[in-house]
């Protein structure tokens, strides 16, 4: 018998991985079955076993990739000394994230049909940890490991002089990782946007200045 070479066997899984991405995308955890897995791929019950027990580990499968890779690409990012901006760097990410690169449309899970596939899946994902203990404890994990990445940049901000220092970096990273977030659900509910839009957002919240002088310069918001 003819050895199977690694290549094709990684070829073969991110085929299952693909498919079973658009479908999720598509209907949702609980209205996909395995067999429509199987029907996407078009491919045996007995290859797609090879790789995946069953849909939970399907799912397992595509969260940890798709945290691994946002992580990664912080990494990369942390490791510049100042880091990018956080309008050019949320920007940059989010770029990643929904899989329209400079180059168009990534191949990957995080494509489908020239779409980002990433803001339906991690709205269904959400949803999903609030039954599955198994998940819930993947995505914390990958939370906590995405966090730690984002603190180190702000701490880079912070070190540059680029941004007030006297706020716990961790703070800050959580609500950059909140805003990307957020900018996603949008994409998921609402209906796709360009990344200008949370650039320009960005950029105007960082040019605010306290009022130079009046009475309510020192006061809260009008009630």
């Amino acid at each position: 018998m003819a050895r199977v070479s690694q290549e094709h066997l990684d070829a073969r899984r991110r085929q299952i991985l693909d498919g079973a991405a658009r479908c999720f995308s598509r209907n949702g955890f609980h209205a996909t079955s395995m067999q429509d897995v199987l029907k996407e791929v078009d491919l045996s019950a007995g290859a797609v076993y090879r790789y995946f027990g069953g849909k939970d580990e399907l799912i397992a499968a595509i969260v940890n990739e798709v945290l691994t890779g946002i992580r990664n690409a912080f990494e990369e990012a942390a490791r510049q000394t100042p880091p990018p901006p956080p309008d050019v760097l949320v920007g940059w990410a989010m770029d990643e994230v929904l899989g329209m690169g400079s180059g168009g449309p990534k191949k990957g899970v995080l494509t489908w049909e020239g779409e980002g596939n990433f803001p339906r899946l991690m709205v269904q994902v959400w949803t999903e940890t609030m039954r599955n203990e198994e998940l819930a404890a993947v995505m914390r994990d990958g939370f906590a490991k995405v966090r730690a990445t984002w603190t180190k940049i702000v701490e880079g901000y912070q070190e540059a002089g680029m941004m007030r220092a006297d706020i716990p970096a961790d703070h800050v990273a959580r609500t950059m990782i909140a805003t990307a977030q957020g900018f996603a659900a949008q994409q998921a509910l609402f209906g796709s946007a360009p990344v200008e839009v949370i650039q320009d957002g960005l950029r105007a919240l960082m040019s605010v200045e306290p009022p130079r002088s009046g009475p309510s310069a020192s006061a809260g918001p009008a009630r």
